[in-house]
């Protein structure tokens, strides 16, 4: 008789605390697969929290005020290298991606993932498996593959931007309303409008659709 699996314990890193809630609500349906031990809303909470409960398994937000995730992997893991660490972000940027997975995550994954194929992929890296959303997969082989046509880790004009800058981009050019954005990112539509303006400022565009095609060049849609 096969002996079941315990489940694997998880640690939440989001600055947003509406979506952790939401988050551990929906993991906790799944009590006999993983359980949730412990949550932050800041790098420094992060690390104080992963190294107290010492999880299997971290989901890590990519933008956050005091650093982001690649700060949390870069003080965790030479600590705590036992952590397995999947990215979990509203950004699908091949930037972003390729930062996180240099900094040691085993996967990345956007926050548009079911509840049910989520908990696959922690239960996937806790195993040891490598787990990308499928559009994600192919910057991350491109990148370390270095061949002709490969995702560009850096940009001079996108530099320019900042994270929530392009947070901003990335929805506005695939259709969404100021009012969306705004909803998306918890945020107000007066700061997506400040936002927008930043972009047009540093990209020196005149409209949306010029920042659409702009952002689709550079893959961030």
């Amino acid at each position: 008789m096969t002996q079941a699996r315990e489940p694997v314990t998880v640690f939440l890193v989001d600055d947003h605390g509406l979506f952790r809630a939401g988050a551990r609500t929906e993991l906790e349906n799944f009590s006999d697969k993983v359980r949730v031990v412990g949550e932050a809303g800041s790098v420094r909470e992060a690390v104080a929290g992963i190294a107290r409960t010492k999880p299997q398994v971290v989901l890590l937000d990519v933008h956050m005020p005091d650093g982001g995730g690649a700060e949390v992997l870069r003080r965790i893991r030479p600590e705590h290298p036992d952590v397995v660490f999947l990215a979990l972000s509203v950004s699908d940027a091949a930037e972003d991606v390729i930062s996180v997975i240099r900094g040691g995550a085993r996967g990345y994954v956007t926050k548009t993932i079911s509840s049910r194929d989520l908990v696959q992929a922690i239960l996937r890296v806790a195993d040891g498996d490598a787990v990308f959303s499928p559009r994600l997969a192919g910057f991350v082989l491109d990148a370390f593959a270095d061949r002709p046509g490969a995702a560009p880790i850096s940009d001079p004009e996108l530099d320019l931007l900042t994270p929530r800058e392009r947070d901003v981009l990335r929805l506005l050019a695939r259709g969404y309303a100021y009012k969306e954005i705004a909803a998306e990112l918890f945020i107000s539509v007066k700061t997506v409008e400040t936002h927008v303006s930043s972009v047009l400022r540093k990209t020196q565009l005149s409209n949306r659709y010029e920042l659409s095609r702009w952002a689709s060049d550079r893959r961030l849609v």
